[in-house]
């Protein structure tokens, strides 16, 4: 099939790639003259295991091609996948500016029927906005298709190839069986096509990530209530996971989440619900502990020097992207905690695999970054571990001791057994465990 992917960010370019992977011809459009250019001779702009090697492989087989010109990819093609971006205004409504402006442009350029599809993560009712602008563009005949994301970074590829569920929202039975016949490769181990209203799938999306936030903020509000009164978060998580109307995932305490989905969903979601006069209490509570939940370690470093100002001082941080896997910051953890310990006069050490180019946009040249874990930890006075990239998970505890100035560690991602710290003889705080 013919397939056009507006956008190469996160979740164009990934779609994009993994429809070509499947034998699709696939135009990726992007306005950016650069990232284009980039990507045409294999540079890939973001961190994705796996991706690098796909972008090359369908590129040189001529089944993904990349342009600047969008009346090129929709004329060319029979799908038109919006994946531009839709941030987060102030007051946590989406900014669909990029959405709306795109729609117009595929309207001017259509030259027969074409399957618009809404790929970007939208509010409810988005799909008729698309429409409307759509219709007052072109004469030509179309149909508008919610078709959500369920992709994790870090695991984005084989999230797209081998899908739990695709989610395929129209009122055009011609729209459903296309789509599902476009999807049809990627389910053939039986995992449904789940075909709904456009609405329904709008939420559909945004209902999956706040119910997962609302896991996390749940169990690191429980953590928290573990270390009030001595409890031992790690006995009482498997105590719950083990618990079939639980389940296991989503119930590691931590630093709270960050991201380029939960933050941004959880706030729309609070905002459509506002709109439409039935706010979800529940919601905007999540969000408020996760905010909270961020400067943890800030707070149990108080603690513990008793004093809040930090002049004088050295931390090393391991780990700065909101999560392992990948470089993106968006909302990450890290962000409040360094720019706090910094307020306070405190140095910076940190180390992170992959990202410390996107990280310095936050940090403007205020952190020493080091190019391994152990050279972060350098004489300092204390380590904190903010991102639980695997290769932080078994390191020479010797080694660690013998650099730093005294031997403390904060643990944010509760990645070491205290009983084991206790006997290295290192000081150990982590979240809700003992």
């Amino acid at each position: 099939m013919k397939v056009c992917v507006i956008g190469t960010g996160y979740v164009g370019l990934v779609a994009g790639t993994c429809f070509a992977e499947y034998g699709n011809d696939v135009i990726c459009v992007d306005k950016d003259a650069k990232k284009i250019e980039n990507l045409k001779a294999g540079i890939i702009p973001i961190y994705e295991p796996g991706l690098s090697e796909l972008v090359l492989n369908n590129t040189k087989e001529n089944r993904l091609n990349f342009t600047t010109s969008l009346a090129e990819g929709v004329q060319a093609s029979e799908f038109v996948f919006i994946a531009v971006g839709t941030p987060t205004k102030p007051d946590g409504t989406s900014d669909l500016s990029m959405v709306h402006g795109v729609a117009e442009e595929i309207g001017k350029a259509m030259n027969g029927y074409k399957i618009v599809v809404d790929k970007s993560t939208v509010p409810v009712g988005t799909a008729d906005d698309v429409k409307r602008i759509l219709s007052e563009n072109t004469s030509h005949p179309f149909d508008v298709v919610s078709n959500p994301e369920f992709l994790k970074e870090g695991a984005a590829i084989d999230d797209f190839m081998k899908p739990e569920r695709v989610v395929i929202g129209a009122d055009s039975s011609k729209a459903l069986d296309m789509m599902s016949e476009l999807y049809n490769p990627f389910v053939l181990n039986g995992n449904p096509i789940l075909r709904m209203s456009i609405r329904s799938a709008e939420l559909t999306k945004y209902a999956c990530n706040a119910f997962l936030a609302t896991k996390i903020s749940f169990s690191n509000e429980i953590a928290n209530l573990c270390d009030a009164v001595g409890a031992n978060y790690e006995d009482v998580r498997k105590g719950m996971g083990t618990d079939s109307r639980i389940g296991r995932q989503f119930l590691y305490a931590g630093i709270g989440y960050g991201g380029s989905c939960f933050p941004k969903d959880v706030q729309a979601l609070i905002s459509t619900s506002k709109e439409a006069g039935s706010p979800v209490r529940i919601i905007e509570m999540v969000e408020e502990v996760n905010e909270a939940q961020k400067v943890r370690l800030l707070h149990k470093i108080i603690s513990y020097y008793k004093k809040e100002d930090f002049s004088g001082m050295t931390f090393g941080v391991w780990g700065l992207a909101f999560k392992p896997g990948t470089d993106d910051m968006r909302e990450a953890p890290s962000i409040p905690l360094i720019l706090e310990l910094i307020k306070r006069g405190a140095k910076v050490q940190a180390f992170d695999p992959v990202a410390k180019e996107t990280s310095n946009y936050y940090f403007q040249g205020r952190v020493d970054y080091k190019d391994n874990p152990y050279e972060a930890i350098k004489g300092v006075d204390a380590m904190l571990l903010v991102t639980e990239w695997r290769e932080f998970r078994e390191p020479d505890f010797n080694k660690v001791k013998s650099l730093m100035k005294a031997p403390v560690i904060f643990d944010g991602r509760n990645q070491y057994r205290p009983q084991n710290m206790e006997k290295l003889g290192i000081t150990y705080f982590s979240i809700g465990t003992r």
